[in-house]
């Protein structure tokens, strides 16, 4: 594939989002960085650097729905604007689908043993859509459908990390559009987020996680252009290694339960000791991870309670 990385400034942590300018029968950007000024010039100022201007773009590919991944789509009012279904919601900025996020989460974090008045300080759906596009999609990408004007490069649903992931393979060069899916100095969190349709049960997102990586790795792939830090060229070592970390990192929660029956809140606040109050979605999110896999392996059980899970080791 002809492709041109730009990376873009982003108001987290992590640092810079890689975004990808590949042409074929079209010119298409696989995401756009955060919704900020100085992501927009950095975008800008990459697609110059390619021989390109702004409007010479003619479709926006989204890996994922994550605001520094798809903030700028405004900046592309004439292209199509493409990515799975579940993106188009965050999008719209669509009311209904953002009280709908916002109950999933008291549930989420209740069923957890959060105490109430700690539940409506991290219900915090709002605080970053200023960073995430107002352009809707003009076209869904599911599971195996190729990225018009680039023949034999497919999108694969990859689920864990977000409920709108998708990477791109193309059959011919077998590079690899990563967005989140695997990173060269971190491992992305499986982050506990709602299903698109309503009622429907908690996605797994770590078991969902495990499964994408397993996808990737059954794949050829010579280099695999990610979300963050540095192209990928020998993908199964690191894939093996992630999945190792994540076991044993499990085990160690294991150890932890000791003989007790604890809620996902107290499985953190030993998981996670010196950071889970400062990092409370996050570490949550890992631990209930964490929880999800042993259960899987038939190393613990869960019981509900007035509305609360508790887990209790059975080995």
């Amino acid at each position: 594939m002809d492709v041109h990385k730009i990376a873009i400034p982003t108001p987290y942590k992590i640092g810079d989002v890689n975004a990808f300018l590949v042409k074929g029968d079209a010119l298409t950007i696989f995401d756009v960085g955060p919704k900020t000024t100085e992501a927009y010039e950095a975008l800008q100022w990459g697609i110059r650097a390619a021989g390109y201007t702004m409007k010479d773009v003619e479709q926006v590919v989204l890996t994922h729905h994550h605001p520094d991944h798809a903030g700028w789509t405004d900046a592309f009012p004439h292209a199509e604007i493409m990515g799975h279904v579940y993106n188009d919601l965050w999008l719209r900025h669509d009311e209904d689908f953002l009280n709908y996020h916002e109950a999933f989460y008291r549930h989420n974090l209740f069923e957890s043993g959060v105490p109430g008045a700690v539940i409506e300080k991290n219900v915090q759906v709002r605080r970053e859509m200023e960073w995430v596009g107002e352009l809707p999609l003009t076209k869904i990408l599911a599971d195996g459908d190729e990225v018009p004007g680039h023949p034999g490069l497919k999108a694969i649903e990859t689920l864990g990390h977000a409920r709108s992931h998708l990477i791109f393979w193309d059959e011919r060069s077998h590079d690899v559009i990563g967005g989140d899916l695997l990173l060269e100095r971190i491992t992305p969190n499986p982050l506990i987020e709602p299903p698109l349709i309503e009622g429907e049960p908690r996605a797994k997102s770590q078991l969902e996680y495990n499964a994408s990586l397993d996808l990737l790795r059954a794949l050829p792939v010579a280099t695999m252009y990610t979300g963050h830090g540095a192209d990928l060229t020998d993908i199964v070592p690191l894939i093996d290694a992630r999945k190792k970390r994540q076991h044993d990192q499990a085990l160690t929660l294991y150890e932890l339960m000791g003989q007790d029956d604890i809620t996902p809140l107290e499985a953190t606040s030993r998981f996670y000791p010196r950071v889970y109050q400062k990092q409370f979605g996050l570490t949550l999110s890992k631990t209930i991870g964490a929880l999800d896999y042993l259960e899987s392996q038939g190393m613990i059980e869960s019981t509900k309670r007035a509305g609360i899970y508790y887990y209790k080791r059975v080995k």
